[in-house]
């Protein structure tokens, strides 16, 4: 009596892991030579080989750390992942993938950022809960579903916004057709459902790239290395490409862009 054969999960080992690539859509293989990673602290879920973790600013990581991370806010959530072998990074499940920075500036939410290679400079962004990468190289980010890439000029609902490349900061746009109509002045008065994209957005001009997570929801965390009692962002949400397993990660633009005029979250 013949039937069909049930095929079961794949299984992986260190041979069959890719290297640098998607194991699937919520999880990234990242694999050491000899070399270095910047890891956001609590996003490597598994590792093969002979890897360590140390924390930022220590000892001889000194030297690494004045030439790639400048952003002390944030230095007691990052660690510096070095040696040989392939290790996994995850986020609670949400859409993981990779970019390649060309010779460019991107600022992204600061919980989004997973990982990146010391070839980028991590710097502080003027704008709160927010950070900047400067260089040529690969860096790792989640997202509340797909990233969606879009052209400015564009007004973006804050919660969506994952992050702009290459294109000056936003600046505030409030509806005020919305807050002085009926949906408005209720939600004035009464305080129920707080902000939307539908009274109050970013808007970008200019040349550059917006990325917009396909959610409004951010995920339910405050932005990392912003201190409670600092303004900021609610919150970071996540980050992630239109590339599958085994695919080309998405290169961003190059040139540089103003990110230092400074606006208010």
């Amino acid at each position: 009596m013949g039937g069909e054969a049930v095929s079961g999960p794949v299984v992986y080992d260190p041979a069959t892991l890719p290297a640098d690539d998607n194991v699937n859509a919520y999880t990234f293989c990242v694999e050491l030579r000899g070399g270095q990673w910047f890891l956001q602290k609590g996003k490597m879920i598994a590792y093969y080989g002979a890897i360590e973790f140390n924390g930022v600013g220590h000892g001889r990581l000194d030297r690494l750390v004045r030439t790639s991370f400048h952003s002390p806010l944030h230095a007691a959530d990052w660690v510096v992942a070095e040696g040989t072998g392939k290790m996994l990074l995850a986020d609670r499940a949400f859409d993981v993938n990779s970019y390649d920075l060309d010779d460019g500036n991107l600022t992204i939410r600061s919980g989004n950022l997973l990982a990146f290679q010391p070839s980028l400079a991590l710097k502080q962004s003027i704008v709160p809960g927010f950070l900047t990468l400067i260089g040529t190289g690969k860096f790792v980010a989640a997202s509340n579903g797909p990233v969606v890439f879009m052209e400015p000029p564009l007004r973006v609902d804050p919660q969506a916004l994952v992050g702009w490349a290459d294109c000056p900061s936003p600046c505030h746009h409030y509806d005020h057709g919305y807050l002085t109509g009926v949906l408005g002045g209720l939600r004035a008065l009464t305080g129920i459902g707080g902000t939307s994209g539908e009274e109050h957005q970013f808007e970008f001009v200019g040349a550059g790239t917006v990325l917009l997570q396909s959610s409004e929801a951010l995920m339910a965390e405050q932005a990392t290395g912003v201190p409670p009692d600092e303004p900021g962002v609610p919150g970071p949400a996540g980050m992630s490409g239109s590339r599958g397993p085994q695919g080309a990660a998405p290169r961003l633009p190059g040139q540089l862009g103003d990110l230092q005029r400074r606006f208010g979250l």
